[in-house]
């Protein structure tokens, strides 16, 4: 069989399928040239989800006779020269518009500022017509009709109309966050229409256009810098969470992506304080010197790849945490929103917001008992829950003298009802307090600090244990062997291709170690990082905590109350517990006199 040139519509073709995967795809591409060009305005009209008619247009500063011409040939670009490590527009490959002509019937129509004409130019399934004359306002207006009508193959792959819709209207709110200085306009005959004008170099605002005003007053805002490396944005406080992780935007340089690494590193963040099949809600914008992260990874220039990615995630790690650790303790106003909600007239459980489920019988946030590791627990009988059969003598929480609710944040304990909620008055409303998920949580960082400061105690194995693994995980899981020590795993070098296993974490009980440091090795091969260990730690701290703290049903003294309040505002992270609810929920004086048309 002999070796032949294919034919360059073939070739154009063959480089849309990666390049044009869907009609979002396609939307992105154009949006990508449309911001590039300078625009400040840019419209996008769709029809049939897309697949029959999308239509973008902007003001930006346009294109002539010639640039036109060379638009719609493959790799002609005016974006980069000669190298790749210094990208700093969204688009560089020069692939979109003759990839998007040869699989549907494209007309481009271009005016600079200033110019006395404009110049359209059309493609059909490859083939470019001559360029013409056209009357056009200045910038340039991109018309895509009957996307994938030379492939049809690629026509079955796609979903209904009404999934493409979506999907196109996700990429312009992830433009339009990136892009807060550029209005955007989304219509057509298969949407309703959706704008988002412009708010300058005011973010949080662009934002709360996406993600709606409630994360306004839910948001922390991070600002981080490290060798180099700056990462911007604002991250939800963590009982402000939702059930995907679609309300999670990422962004380098300015440029959408959905890169494993950042959205693992968020995950890590919000270990400790969202619950399981919650995700939290994020903005994240890093910026670094071009040469220092890939964009070249994928056609579609959604992958990016950095050269140092644990720079990358301990910044996102450590800046999350830190900003959880200074407001993260605050409540979500999700829940007393819901409360309020509660009151109002034809209020039914059926019809609340979903945002967590919080009845006994299907809570996801019990503590799970039956797998816990086995714990000495006369470690921490300082902790631990009086036998209900014996008479307390003394609390395990500090006395205080009676408090004026002005002078904290978390008020003054006025009453606790049904043995488990503190009612406290505020300067300016109440708060009422979960004290067995207060107290757990604030127990559980008591803990944490405890194994953070010392080396955490460990168990020595009578016979170590010798874990065959392929020579370059025994040499990842070596590099990190002082970091192991320091919480009670002891491993040394057992020859090329094995690992000899001394010690292991007296808090885990009997431990699976060959499984263990496979996980471990896993780890540092995917992020550089080993956080399977500390998060089994934190793990049994976290059951130590649900069973050492004061229970539900039990009755506390005015002081107790108090002192649980202040303990509160000195911990951070005390605004959920360890299994990601909130501890307490605050109502301002206003709602509460709303509620009673006082105002």
């Amino acid at each position: 069989m002999k070796i032949h040139l294919l034919p360059e519509t073939l070739i154009n073709q063959i480089a849309a399928g990666e390049v044009i995967e869907r009609p979002a795809s396609a939307a992105k591409e154009l949006i990508e040239n449309a911001i590039d060009a300078g625009a400040s305005r840019i419209e996008i009209a769709t029809g049939g989800g897309g697949k029959a008619l999308l239509r973008i247009t902007d003001n930006g500063s346009g294109m002539d006779e010639a640039d036109l011409a060379l638009a719609v040939r493959r790799h002609c670009t005016s974006k980069i020269s000669t190298h790749l490590d210094d990208i700093r527009t969204l688009g560089f490959r020069g692939e979109a518009l003759p990839s998007i002509g040869s699989v549907a019937k494209v007309t481009i129509t271009s005016r600079p500022p200033g110019a006395s004409t404009g110049f359209s130019v059309s493609v059909t399934g490859g083939a470019v017509s001559e360029i013409r004359p056209a009357p056009a306002n200045p910038g340039t207006v991109v018309e895509v009709r009957d996307l994938f009508y030379a492939t049809p193959a690629r026509l079955k792959f796609l979903k209904t109309e009404r999934a493409e819709a979506s999907a196109i209207t996700e990429i312009v709110k992830r433009m339009a966050i990136a892009f807060p200085a550029v209005r955007f306009v989304l219509s057509g005959s298969d949407r309703q229409t959706l704008e988002f004008p412009a708010t300058g170099e005011d973010r949080l605002a662009r934002i709360a256009q996406i993600l709606g005003e409630e994360f306004r007053d839910n948001a922390i805002e991070l600002d981080a810098e490290r060798e180099g490396v700056s990462l911007t944005g604002h991250a939800g406080v963590p009982t402000f969470n939702r059930g995907n992780s679609a309300h999670q935007y990422a962004f380098v340089n300015g440029r959408p992506v959905a890169d494993k690494l950042i959205m693992s590193a968020l995950r890590a963040a919000y270990a400790e304080t969202v619950p399981q099949g919650r995700y939290p809600v994020a903005v994240l914008s890093l910026t670094l010197d071009p040469a220092l992260v890939d964009v070249n990874v994928h056609p579609a220039k959604s992958d990016v790849r950095f050269r140092d990615p644990g720079l990358i995630r301990g910044l996102i790690i450590g800046a999350i945490r830190e900003a959880l650790s200074r407001e993260g303790d605050r409540a979500s106003t999700r829940g007393a929103s819901h409360m309020l909600s509660s009151f109002r007239p034809g209020f039914s459980p059926r019809h609340a917001a979903p945002a967590q489920n919080w009845t006994p019988a299907a809570s996801p946030y019990r503590p799970l008992t039956a797998s816990a590791p086995v714990i000495n627990q006369n470690a921490f009988d300082g902790l631990a829950e009086p036998s209900a059969r014996m008479e307390r003598t003394e609390s395990p929480l500090p006395a205080t003298r009676a408090e004026e609710p002005q002078n904290f944040p978390l008020g003054a304990a006025r009453a606790q009802v049904h043995e488990n909620y503190i009612v406290a008055q505020t300067a300016d409303g109440l708060v009422i307090v979960d004290q067995h998920a207060a107290h757990e949580r604030l127990v559980f960082e008591a803990l944490r600090r405890a194994y953070a400061d010392r080396r955490v105690p460990s168990q020595a194995l009578l016979i170590p244990e010798i874990v065959d693994l392929p020579e370059e995980d025994c040499d990842r899981l070596m590099d990190h062997a002082e970091e192991f020590d320091r919480m009670g795993l002891a491993i040394e070098r057992f020859g090329p291709g094995a690992i000899a296993v001394r010690e292991t974490p007296a808090m885990l009980g009997e431990t699976n170690a060959a499984g263990l440091l496979r996980q471990l090795a896993d780890e540092i091969a995917e992020w550089d990082v080993a956080s399977t260990l500390s998060g089994k730690l934190d793990y049994v701290a976290a059951t130590m905590a649900c069973h050492g703290s004061v229970r539900s049903g039990r009755r506390l003294r005015p002081e107790e109350m108090n002192a649980l309040l202040r303990q509160m505002e000195a911990t951070p992270g005390s605004g959920q517990c360890n299994h990601g609810r909130p501890t307490y929920i605050e109502l301002k004086l206003a709602d509460i006199e709303r509620l009673f048309g006082r105002s």
